[in-house]
């Protein structure tokens, strides 16, 4: 195992140097030109895909750093003093790629996936190899906490698996949302395994809020109707007021706050059409291969959530969460984080786009009751976070004291890392904890995706075009797949 550690540190290591925006020009530019794209076009679209990346993380960085003195000052004139310092998702994905075995599960999910779509249990070519360090961060923490290798590794790749099933699974709603059903985006990010705990808190709106919905409003519509008051630019600006109001900051500061968030807002809307105009020679090229050489079948390109980004819903409930989550964390049982550098709550909003369809009423309430989960996770993970980075010397890092990320993705899956590694020990009762844990975890997922196929199903009842990956695979044979 050591060999195949050393073999995908010296493939992939000089590519991930050079950071996400590069990793994914290279990446987009030879799978198209590979699929029969004429070489400059696929260098175009990787290139606006690079720009379309470091714009989005960017405008994610200027919100962030322009709110952080203002909820600075909020805990300030609360008193509450919470000891674990947030710093956000960056610093984690560097401390992450740092480590030998990240390349090494890189190399073992590209090989899974191609068996995937080999034996036809998936449609999705998964392309975004940078977001790997979250499935790396979880099998580093099952490690840390007592696990081997092996037990790691296979923990990865089973949760891997179930992310690229939950890929194809999602595509009909990801070409609803974007209103377009001939693009081949989707993703595998690991943000989105929490659809299904999402998707237990919506049927029970389904059941008992039902009327709730006709409250609900649509950023788009609502901008027909009233125009600029309902538009991107007003909602940042109502909720820069609303925040600069809680955390008593003056009037200048206020309207920086609220400038901010409008321009962010719609730069977001602008940044996510970026996306899909990097992916057209891609899509071309794909259209183009599967008719020649598999028989008509379509693949599904894999990529980061930033395509999504041009749907108000995500920054408005991110914006809206960002002080209940602040509230929470003052208040919660067990926390120990303070939010700051992932305040904006992008490891959680894309979910609940998704599983809602939109519904923003449903996106801000499921939001604050899952948001605890979150805080919880970066809580546990912190002495481990901390430590990886000390022993790996990471620059920037604080030299004492605590540190994690208050929204990192994949909340659900840190949680059973922790019980598997401790249950490698041979601790019993952590055996059990960690055995139910798998089992729920498992069951649940496929509960999910039943209801996701009825979901698709009804696409197809209503005329629309829906993979037949996702419309008719049988039961067992994702299944076999997953275990």
């Amino acid at each position: 195992m050591q060999t195949i550690i050393d073999l995908a540190n010296t493939i992939f290591k000089p590519i991930i140097d050079l950071g996400a925006a590069p990793i994914m020009l290279i990446v987009l530019t030879l799978i198209a030109w590979a699929v029969g794209v004429n070489f400059f076009h696929a260098l175009e679209g990787g290139i606006k895909l690079a720009i379309a990346i470091t714009a989005i993380g960017s405008v994610i960085g200027l919100l962030t750093t322009t709110y952080q003195p203002a909820l600075n000052a909020f805990v300030k004139s609360t008193g509450i003093n919470l000891s674990i310092t947030d710093l956000g998702w960056a610093p984690l994905a560097t401390i992450t790629w740092g480590s030998p075995y990240t390349l090494f599960f890189l190399a073992i999910l590209v090989i899974v996936n191609l068996i995937l779509l080999f034996l036809n249990r998936t449609n999705t070519l998964d392309v975004d190899i940078f977001d790997i360090w979250h499935l790396s961060f979880t099998g580093l923490l099952a490690i840390y906490f007592g696990a081997n290798l092996f037990v790691a590794t296979i923990l990865v790749i089973f949760i891997g698996i179930l992310k690229i099933i939950n890929s194809d699974l999602m595509k009909p709603t990801f070409n609803d949302l974007l209103d377009d059903w001939e693009n081949p985006m989707t993703t595998t990010h690991l943000n989105y395994m929490m659809n299904p705990v999402i998707m237990i808190f919506d049927k029970l709106f389904d059941k008992l809020f039902p009327w709730l919905d006709k409250y609900d409003f649509d950023a788009a519509k609502l901008n027909e109707k009233i125009g600029f008051w309902g538009s991107r630019f007003a909602i940042g600006i109502y909720l820069g007021i609303f925040i600069g109001l809680i955390s008593h900051q003056s009037v200048k500061s206020i309207a920086t706050l609220a400038f901010m968030a409008a321009t962010c807002l719609e730069l977001f809307s602008i940044i996510g059409s970026w996306f899909i105009a990097a992916v057209e020679p891609l899509s071309q090229g794909v259209s183009d291969f599967a008719n020649k050489r598999l028989g008509g079948r379509m693949l599904n390109i894999g990529l980061d959530w930033p395509f999504l980004a041009g749907r108000a819903e995500i920054w408005a409930a991110a914006n809206v969460l960002a002080p209940i989550m602040l509230l929470e964390a003052l208040v919660l049982p067990g926390n120990g984080i303070l939010p700051l550098g992932g305040i904006i709550a992008m490891g959680v909003t894309p979910a609940l786009l998704v599983v809602t369809r939109g519904k923003i009423i449903r996106m801000i309430v499921i939001g604050a009751i899952e948001l605890p989960l979150f805080l919880w996770a970066g809580t546990l993970s912190a002495p481990f976070i901390t430590h990886t980075a000390r022993a790996l010397h990471a620059p920037g890092i604080p030299s004492t004291g605590l540190f994690s990320a208050s929204t990192k993705e994949g909340p659900i899956e840190q949680f059973i890392a922790v019980l598997v590694g401790k249950a490698s020990k041979g601790e019993m009762m952590m055996v059990l904890y960690a055995a139910l844990a798998l089992v729920a975890y498992t069951a649940l997922f496929f509960w999910y995706r039943h209801e996701m196929m009825k979901r698709n199903q009804k696409y197809s009842d209503d005329g629309k075009e829906v993979a037949d990956d996702v419309k008719f695979v049988p039961t067992h044979g994702a299944a076999s797949s997953a275990e």
